[in-house]
């Protein structure tokens, strides 16, 4: 018999084992020596205490693997500290958003600047419904691209829970935002384009409604306009690198042929690259390229792609910040802050800055 299968084996010792006991403050204050009262202002910081008596309460503390008990903190407090996140442009498929390399380094800042503030962010799926954080102890929620009129936007301030969002709450009772500015980023985008001598862009944006596809949209229109170019929308039905390298193809087949691409819509950069050669194109001999994209795959492709970043890690911190002081009541705090988009010029459009 192994000592996996013998009843009064390891194995067997390890089933059913009780999990050990919490560590008490007051048994921090009786190893070290301590009063209770002193370990506790020791811990949180704060009392009348030398250096070294503060110093010995932290690394019993520590030593002993003492964990302050959060919900009694909580009820002290009146707070929980705790922020709900969800990506409103995904509202179909949630947790999808993590595929993005926008989103997923926009969730990842926001989650390290909650924490920085000591706060903690609870991640909510896509579409979710009041039922599934009506009970939740949220001081706020994130909602990252809200589509139009966004139910869960309504819900929530109807709730009188905060809400921090894009520009599409601006003028919102209980909102804040940080936004980019869209219209001044198409715009360089697209000059960039033209004066690297496309003057035929084609756009590639996702089918969705979210402020900033909407706003996208409509300053691609005004450029074509001012231009005098004709306007090649090709609109992207989910997301994804299949759909978007479809939709890529699609707009590079129509007649005249475009000389420029501006590809909103969220794809691997070297997959495009792969699109137009499949198509006997040169990048950028036969079309110039733009993508809106954080993935760092743009910088090693086979032309390298130019890239417009929306700044998701800056967004993050910048929105933090503002929520905070919103939520803390730090003085005068505004409604909302508008950032950017820093537009990262390689070879695929032409030539380098």
């Amino acid at each position: 018999m192994t000592t996996r299968e013998r009843p009064g084996g390891h194995a067997g010792q390890s089933r059913g084992r009780a999990a050990a006991p919490r560590v008490r403050l007051v048994d921090v204050a009786r190893e070290a020596g301590l009063s209770k009262t002193t370990v506790s202002a020791a811990l949180n910081g704060t009392g009348r205490l030398s250096p070294a008596v503060r110093e010995k309460a932290v690394e019993t503390a520590r030593r002993m693997g003492y964990r302050p008990n959060a919900t009694a903190r909580q009820l002290r407090a009146g707070r929980a500290r705790l922020i709900g996140y969800v990506v409103g442009e995904f509202a179909g498929e949630p947790w999808t958003y993590l595929d993005s390399p926008y989103f997923a380094q926009l969730t990842g800042a926001t989650a390290a600047a909650a924490l920085r503030h000591g706060y903690a962010l609870v991640m909510l799926p896509a579409g979710t419904l009041q039922r599934e954080w009506a009970d939740l102890p949220l001081e706020a929620v994130i909602v990252a691209d809200p589509v139009e009129d966004d139910p869960l936007v309504e819900d929530l301030l109807a709730a009188r829970i905060p809400v921090f969002s894009d520009a599409s709450v601006a003028d919102r009772p209980g909102a804040h935002w940080v936004d980019v500015d869209t219209g001044a980023a198409v715009r360089e985008s697209l000059d960039h384009l033209r004066e690297s001598g496309a003057g035929r862009p084609a756009l590639v944006l996702p089918d969705n409604t979210t402020r900033f596809h909407r706003e996208v949209l409509a300053a691609y229109r005004d450029w074509c306009g001012r231009h005098g170019a004709d306007e090649r929308v090709t609109l992207v039905g989910e997301p994804g690198n299949g759909p978007v390298v479809r939709a890529v193809e699609q707009a590079l087949r129509t007649e005249p042929r475009p000389d420029g691409l501006f590809v909103v819509a969220e794809a691997s950069p070297p997959l495009i690259m792969d699109a137009a050669r499949r198509l006997g194109l040169a990048v950028p001999a036969d079309v110039r390229v733009v993508c809106v994209s954080e993935d760092e795959s743009a910088a090693h492709a086979d032309p390298p792609v130019s890239t417009l970043s929306l700044r998701p890690a800056d967004v993050a911190e910048e929105g933090m910040a503002l929520l905070v002081s919103a939520l803390e009541g730090e003085g005068s705090t505004p409604p909302g802050v508008l950032l950017t988009a820093r537009l990262q010029v390689r070879a695929s459009s032409g030539h380098q800055s």
